[in-house]
């Protein structure tokens, strides 16, 4: 069973949209719980995203790609 990697519904107040800067981890790659595996940027800040399991990442957003809040960007498996 796979877990859903969406973009948080909490980081910002307004509805403005988010754009993924960075994946810190490789597509197919393990990765660790807690473990930074994207950064996105939101009016010129720039968020962290952790994993929320341990497992093998599948990216399905590109670096780049403008997401809104609760967006599926990735799942790990």
């Amino acid at each position: 069973m796979s877990t859903e990697v969406r973009v948080p519904e909490n980081l910002w107040e307004e509805d403005s949209e988010a754009v993924i800067t960075s994946w810190l981890a490789s597509d197919g790659g393990s990765v660790s719980e807690g473990e930074m595996i994207a950064e996105l940027m939101v009016q010129k800040i720039q968020y962290e995203l952790q994993s929320p399991a341990s497992g093998t990442l599948k990216i399905i957003k590109d670096i780049d790609d403008v997401v809104e809040k609760g967006e599926l960007v990735a799942t790990i498996g």
